[in-house]
């Protein structure tokens, strides 16, 4: 299986393709536009989601809700495209305008416009912008649906947003009804706290982070390798996550915790009752590379939004000058985002580990050949 994006912030749309889905899996376009909606939503977001709406438009590989076996081809259309079209349509358009050469610290800007030989940061913050994860998004909803035929789940909250940390254990059932608060924090406590930290920052026009965590249930033992150190679940998981933009850090189980705790106290003991079982998961359902049938538990580190309304300090570009870096976005905090592209690429991930081992042309092979394993 392979998924390959394209598409700029305000170009005509964002498109995907998936190859190797296999044929007969049922496609339900509303739940993906659900997703696209829940990373829209979340408290401390910009105007901008109040334009685009996003909804995802498949183009090919479907027929009849079912998938066909050959690629599928989808897109999610920028609506904000029209206001734009004079600075940004391929065909022709009016590149002086529009221009960005205030670098912005925390982004692509600078190193971007030197690696590709720009003038303009436009060239490279318009496919560096997290705008591109609405396709991914709609890619990780997509596979979401094909690891859910196998009743593999995933889900997920916010644990913290700038320092207000929630760090109580909750149970997979328990975080599923986190998406039905406005931080997707599951203690109202700390998320009162967290949203008047937002709403102190966004009157100083500065910015917040967060962490997220997901988890996976349902997933027998066995997926990734201990052969090869490319093929080890909790690097292809780990990279996933960090390809996301503005996460700087990621943990599996208990994560950094282990470098603080002896070895009695970090590893997860073994017993045989029928089967093999755990009694606690510090090693977050990975073990040697492979899921060990235990919940998959990864945390992700937010940074807080780099463009900041009040500005950072900069130079330009083109004259060297000492100035203030430009604002492109509004948003406070982003972390209800973060928390569902970061699900996205972890389906997406799962759904190609779990086809490389499993194969399969259609999903009632698919299926079979899952409910053989251990």
């Amino acid at each position: 299986m392979k998924i390959i994006t394209a598409g700029e912030s305000h170009g005509k749309a964002l498109v995907g393709i998936i190859e190797g889905l296999p044929s007969n899996l049922a496609i339900d376009i509303a739940e993906i536009d659900g997703y696209l909606a829940l990373r829209q939503g979340g408290y401390g977001r910009g105007g901008r989601q109040k334009i685009e709406k996003d909804a995802v438009e498949i183009i090919s590989g479907v027929r009849n809700g079912l998938t066909l076996g050959s690629p599928l081809a989808f897109m999610v259309k920028n609506r904000d495209y029209d206001n734009w079209k004079n600075y940004m349509a391929p065909e022709g358009c009016d590149v002086t305008k529009k221009t960005l050469t205030k670098v912005r610290p925390g982004h692509a800007d600078l190193a971007g416009m030197m690696k590709y030989d720009q003038t303009d940061a436009r060239n490279v913050l318009e496919r560096a912008s997290a705008r591109e994860t609405a396709v991914r998004v709609a890619a990780g909803s997509i596979l979401r649906q094909y690891l859910a035929a196998l009743n593999v789940r995933v889900s997920g909250y916010v644990r913290g947003v700038c320092g207000i940390n929630d760090d109580k254990n909750y149970t997979f059932s328990d975080i599923e009804r986190a998406k039905d608060n406005p931080l997707f924090m599951l203690d109202d406590s700390k998320q009162d706290e967290a949203m008047k930290v937002i709403d102190s920052l966004k009157a100083s026009g500065d910015t917040a982070g967060g962490i997220i965590e997901i988890r996976v249930k349902g997933l027998k033992s066995g997926f990734g390798s201990c052969m090869q150190y490319s093929d080890k679940l909790d690097a292809l998981l780990c990279g996933a996550i960090m390809s996301v933009q503005a996460i700087k850090g990621v943990e599996v189980g208990l994560g950094f915790g282990c470098a603080n705790l002896p070895g009695s106290k970090v590893h997860d003991e073994i017993f045989y009752n029928g089967d093999f079982v755990r009694k606690t998961n510090n090693a977050g359902g990975i073990e040697g590379g492979m899921s060990n049938g235990e919940e998959i538990v990864l945390r992700a580190a937010m940074k807080p939004i780099p463009t900041l309304m009040k500005g950072l300090k900069t130079v330009d570009y083109i004259t060297k000058e000492e100035t203030v870096a430009a604002s492109e976005r509004s948003d406070v905090a982003a972390i209800c985002a973060a928390e569902i592209v970061v699900e996205s690429v972890v389906c997406c991930t799962l759904a190609e580990v779990v086809a490389k081992r499993l194969g399969g042309d259609n999903m009632k092979e698919v299926i079979q050949r899952y409910s053989q394993l251990r």
